[in-house]
């Protein structure tokens, strides 16, 4: 669920995505996010029973997804296992009491509390995935919590999740790096120099002797051919004053982690 009453640099086009509406809410997901996104999560803590207890984690009833009857190879049991509090695993969602408090039988609430991550991608699957629990998810956001940076030599460092799966989570947009940009925009820079933009920290020039980022202001010349009028001076306006530095560090302030470039 996407909330839209989200601060100012909130990403455009998600204040129409709020709502109950879930259909076609896996391929809209495709577009809502791209990496770099900074989000907030939340989940209302809703009251299930806890199943096993060990070292390292708990066993929950799990309160909204349903078993996949048609998964004829993965067989749901119903149940999820968090890791408990002092685990290494990173888990968004928590119990309440803590997982330590908790013993086979107890009946507590499981949710996520208001959690700030900065997406790292988006993966697609098309036919949907099939998990053993329903809805079958169309895509996943793989995410960072607040002041986590991306290593590349770490395998599964991020968190995976479907924004558009039977948990209501709330997704608030906090904010997106060149949201007047899309990905394989051409600009040219105030220098006279090209650019390709592919996200906010990968960009390309067509010229490799230039600096790593782009002088602004800057001029759209291609997306998805010839832009519209409007979109080249949505373009002009939003760097009319600030820079590229100013950019990264509104992310950096909002994530408190640093970005991974393709330079390094």
């Amino acid at each position: 669920m996407i909330d839209p009453n989200s601060e100012e640099d909130a990403v455009d086009g998600q204040k129409e995505a709020s709502g109950a509406d879930r259909q076609g809410a896996d391929d809209a997901a495709a577009v809502r996010f791209r990496p770099y996104d900074v989000l907030e999560l939340a989940c209302a803590f809703t009251e299930t029973t806890v199943t096993d207890v060990s070292r390292s984690c708990i066993s929950v009833r799990w309160p909204w997804s349903a078993v996949d009857p048609q998964a004829e190879n993965i067989r749901w049991n119903g149940q999820r296992a968090l890791p408990v509090h002092e685990a290494d695993d990173w888990e968004i969602f928590r119990t309440e009491p803590v997982e330590a408090a908790l013993k086979p039988g107890d009946t507590c609430q499981v949710g996520i509390p208001p959690t700030v991550v900065h997406v790292l991608a988006v993966h697609h699957f098309d036919p949907p995935s099939v998990t053993g629990m329903l809805p079958r998810p169309a895509s996943y956001l793989e995410v960072l919590r607040q002041g986590e940076t991306h290593d590349p030599e770490l395998e599964d460092q991020g968190y995976a999740f479907d924004p558009a799966g039977g948990e209501p989570i709330r997704i608030v947009p906090l904010f997106r790096p060149y949201a007047f940009l899309e990905p394989g925009d051409e600009v040219t820079d105030r220098d006279g120099r090209l650019w390709r933009f592919d996200a906010a920290w990968d960009w390309h020039p067509f010229d490799e002797a230039q600096p790593s980022a782009p002088a602004w202001p800057l001029a759209l010349l291609f997306r998805k051919g010839e832009p519209t009028p409007e979109e080249a001076a949505a373009v002009a306006r939003a760097t009319a004053v600030g820079s590229h530095a100013e950019e990264l560090e509104r992310w950096t302030e909002r994530t408190l982690a640093r970005p991974v470039t393709r330079q390094q």
